[in-house]
Parts: C-alpha cells; sequence; structure tokens
C-alpha cells in the first residue's frame, strides 16, 4: 500500500501541466451527492427566504393574503423621518464598534500570547462575554449606567465626577450602546487574533532578536503584517454584526431617547410593530442590500491588498 501510495504521489507530481500552463484542475474526493444535505439546508434557509422577501417587500400583505404594489413600500419608507437618522447612526455605531474590536482584540491577543501569569485563565475571562446572552448583558449594562442609582455613576461620584446619562442623554446614548457592543464582542476578536498570531513561525521572532530587534519592532514588522488576515476577518464580521445591529440597541434604548438612537434594523422593527408588514420588508431588502453594497467591495478590496502584498 506504501509503494501504491508513493507511486500514485510520484505519478501526480510529474503530471504534464495543460496547454495553457496550468495543472488540470483536481476532482473532489467526495460524491456530488454528498453535498445534497448541506445544499438542501443552504436553499430552504436562505436562498428561499431571501427571494421570497424581495417578492413580498413588492406587496402589502397579511398573515392570509397580499396585494401586489409594485415599489410603494420602497418609495414610503425612504420617506420615514426616522431613515435618514437610522442610516446616519447603524454607520457610526458599525464604524466605532469595529474600529475598537480591531484595535483592542489585536492588543489583548498580543498580551495573551506573551509569557504572563495566568493566561489560559485571563483568556477564558476575555471571551467569557462572548457566550452571555446579548439580551442579559443588554438589561444588566442598563441597570450599571441608570443615571441616579447605577453603579457607574455612584463609583464616578465617590472620586467627584457627576456622571451623564448614558443612555437617556441623546449625545451619550448610542456611543453608550457600542461600548456595551465592544465588552460583549472584543473576545470573539481576540481570539480570531490569537489563532493569527499563534500561525506565525517563531524563526521570525527568534531572528528579529538576533538582529536586536525590541518588542515594538517585532510587533510592527512580524505581527502586523502577518497577522493581516485576522485582521480582515475581524473587519468584515465586526462590521456586519454593526450594520445588522439591533437586539442589544432595542435592549438598551428602544432607539431613545427619540430617534437619536435608532438604527435601520430597529426602524423596520418599529414599522412590523406599527402592523406595516410590507414596508418592513421592504426595509429588510433595503437592509441587505446596504450591507452587501458595504461589505463585498470592501472584502474584495482587503483581499485584494493582500495578495498584491
Amino acid at each position: 500500500m506504501a509503494v501504491t501510495v508513493e507511486q500514485r504521489d510520484v505519478r501526480d507530481a510529474s503530471a504534464p501541466d495543460s496547454p495553457g500552463g496550468r495543472r488540470p484542475r483536481r476532482t473532489s474526493p467526495y460524491p456530488y451527492w454528498f453535498y445534497l444535505p448541506a445544499a438542501v439546508v443552504y436553499v430552504t434557509l436562505f436562498i428561499v427566504p431571501t427571494f421570497a422577501s424581495f417578492f413580498f417587500s413588492l406587496t402589502r400583505w397579511t398573515i392570509f393574503e397580499y396585494e401586489f404594489i409594485g415599489l410603494e413600500n420602497f418609495t414610503n419608507f425612504f420617506q420615514e423621518p426616522a431613515l435618514v437618522k437610522g442610516f446616519t447612526n447603524t454607520l457610526i455605531y458599525a464604524v466605532v464598534t469595529s474600529a475598537l474590536k480591531v484595535v483592542l482584540g489585536l492588543l489583548l491577543a498580543v498580551l495573551l500570547t506573551s509569557r504572563i501569569v495566568a493566561r489560559g485563565y485571563l483568556r477564558s475571562v476575555v471571551f467569557f462575554p462572548v457566550l452571555v446572552s446579548t439580551i442579559g448583558v443588554g438589561i444588566t449594562f442598563t441597570i450599571l449606567m441608570n443615571p441616579e442609582r447605577g453603579l457607574i455613576n455612584e463609583s464616578l461620584a465617590v472620586v467627584g465626577i457627576d456622571g451623564p446619562g448614558w443612555l437617556t442623554d441623546p449625545k451619550y446614548a448610542l456611543l453608550s450602546v457600542a461600548l456595551v457592543d465592544v465588552w460583549k464582542g472584543v473576545g470573539l476578536a481576540t481570539l480570531i487574533y490569537i489563532a493569527g498570531i499563534v500561525s506565525i513561525p517563531q524563526d521570525y521572532f527568534e531572528a528579529a532578536r538576533v538582529d536586536g530587534a525590541g518588542s515594538f519592532a517585532s510587533f510592527r514588522h512580524i505581527v502586523l503584517p502577518l497577522a493581516r488576515p485576522a485582521t480582515v476577518t475581524v473587519v468584515i464580521l465586526s462590521l456586519i454584526g454593526g450594520l445588522r445591529s439591533f437586539d442589544l440597541i432595542w435592549a438598551m434604548t428602544r432607539g431613545g431617547p427619540g430617534f437619536t438612537s435608532d438604527v435601520i434594523a430597529s426602524v423596520i422593527y418599529k414599522q412590523y410593530q406599527a402592523g406595516f408588514y410590507g414596508l418592513s420588508t421592504a426595509g429588510n431588502v433595503l437592509l441587505f442590500l446596504t450591507v452587501t453594497a458595504i461589505v463585498v467591495p470592501l472584502f474584495w478590496f482587503l483581499n485584494r491588498r493582500e495578495v498584491d502584498r
């Protein structure tokens, strides 16, 4: 058997290239029917609902009937007074949370891959908030950020600082929720960065130490460039999560005070609560197109730069 495998490997390695200078594409080791269960699940849970949403966004529908009205839902949705504010808040929220997760996740990963005491325990502590329910986190921080009886403002009062209304002041509401989002999600970003840093060959760091490079130089010239795939992953996942954010914002502020912390998803949900199902479906389609229009070109651009390097 060993001889047969070796002969097969040699035969594959010495196979002539195709006339175009490329090796022939290798066929999958699995039969095509092997992919059928996954394809059925994907089509049932993603493709069919997606196309159904596009169709029902062009209708005025209820549970039992629908009426085709064309682009009227989209026209009405763009006339919503809270839509522009929701779009602006969504972009601010996505950029702030993504940027902080990238920076904090990278710094924590560098710390948690160095030789420190209780490194494994600290990794668990950083990742733990990812496992906690988003609604539970929202309710907990709503209590902690209470302007009168919240633990945060009471702690600030001890050192003579008058804490603001974190969730009641229009200037702080959206950013307060964004910081809670970062606290909850930075553990996943850290985990991705840890995997990226651990995969870097130690030869690079040893060569840098031989050349007299310090910690900062090694971080700048080794960790940052070679952890780029992890950075791309964190940016894309964080941006998608930020653009689609709803549950934490709804649990903490419900889009308030007023419309100051409304995002696209909360505007859509308010339309659904009011019984405008076709209008809310059109909003979901617009959200899908918005996320796609931002994330797909960004993903292509980041990966193109990675290949160019």
